[in-house]
């Protein structure tokens, strides 16, 4: 299947807020604000499924509801990009229900990162259409620190130069949905690379534990050829991403996978440079191919937005690391 790109985004595109996973009811009154405000301020007009504030006792809401407005959004012509509203944990519930030819009649941006990683790589997989690992809406609430995390958005989907994606000089990993005047800034050391060489190829990947659920089910896109990229959150520890990873070892095409780039573990993680480095020198699996860890993706705030589907290059050396996003 030929992978769709969705046409860029413009000032004046409607924009419509989802909830696949948890309920936009989760989100507080003063980050929903900001949010508006910023993605107004990008020229897009923002409204919102129908059932997007419907909450039941798992904070999110009924698989029919989530279905109804992800079809509706697709549907309507008048909307040019889906964001969700938030993460979870139950997208996957809804991936047997979704009309993918629908959405492959009507490609346009799907963005969202974390428990959507499962929504993302199933448009991907059945759809065929080229989907956004990025800031869901609650994450443009952000008061302060956002610039490196709205640039990225903004040159993924909006522009089409290819995107060399270099480290933020700063990252966080607080609480600031709860409190947005206690924020602590701690500098980024930059890329870590682990194993050295060239690549290029399809990107595929987004929350490892969730991508992790897609195995063996059609809902699971292709790593033949794939550049992979993958991070997780606060409940991962070293053995459990050990575990995490050597599943995705095991699938039949991972032997074609071209390179692995790893997200910025969180602070509760406890994942060490060195003990991340032995980790993977260990892996036989990846023997072969370059890996780099510590980009800017995954449970720390600023994030870059990258697709999947999209095309990147990777080149990896002791004294320097380059990455593209060629085709997005």
């Amino acid at each position: 299947m030929d992978i769709i790109a969705p046409p860029r985004l413009a000032p004046g595109d409607e924009i419509r807020i989802v909830t696949p996973a948890r309920s936009l009811a989760v989100t507080s009154d003063t980050v929903r604000d900001i949010a508006y405000s910023r993605l107004t301020g990008l020229g897009l007009h923002v409204s919102f499924g129908q059932n997007a504030n419907e909450i039941d006792e798992s904070r999110s809401s009924p698989v029919q509801s989530r279905i109804h407005d992800l079809h509706e959004a697709f549907a309507d012509k008048s909307v040019k990009a889906v964001l969700a509203a938030e993460g979870g944990y139950n997208t996957n519930q809804i991936l047997s229900y979704v009309d993918y030819q629908l959405i492959r009649r009507n490609p346009k941006v799907f963005c969202g990162f974390s428990d959507i990683t499962a929504l993302n790589d199933a448009i991907l997989a059945k759809a065929g259409l080229m989907t956004y690992y990025g800031p869901v809406y609650s994450s443009f609430g952000e008061r302060d620190h956002f610039e490196y995390s709205l640039e990225h958005f903004r040159k993924c989907v909006f522009d089409s130069a290819p995107v060399t994606v270099r480290p933020s000089e700063n990252w966080s990993n607080d609480r600031w949905r709860a409190d947005q005047d206690a924020r602590a800034l701690i500098t980024n050391e930059g890329y870590w690379p682990i194993h050295e060489g060239e690549a290029r190829g399809t990107i595929v990947g987004g929350n490892l534990d969730t991508l992790n659920l897609l195995q063996g089910t059609e809902f699971m896109p292709r790593l033949d050829g794939a550049i992979l990229f993958v991070e997780d959150d606060s409940a991962t520890s070293l053995p459990i991403l050990d575990r995490n990873l050597q599943s995705i070892f095991h699938l039949p095409d991972f032997r074609r996978v071209k390179a692995l780039i790893m997200g910025r573990f969180e602070k509760a993680s406890n994942i060490a440079r060195e003990d991340l480095e032995r980790l993977v020198r260990a892996k036989k699996e990846l023997g072969a191919i370059p890996v780099v860890a510590n980009v800017d993706f995954g449970h720390s705030e600023p994030r870059i937005t990258f697709p999947i589907g999209g095309t990147a290059s990777l080149s990896v050396t002791k004294k320097e690391t380059t990455l593209v996003i060629l085709k997005h």
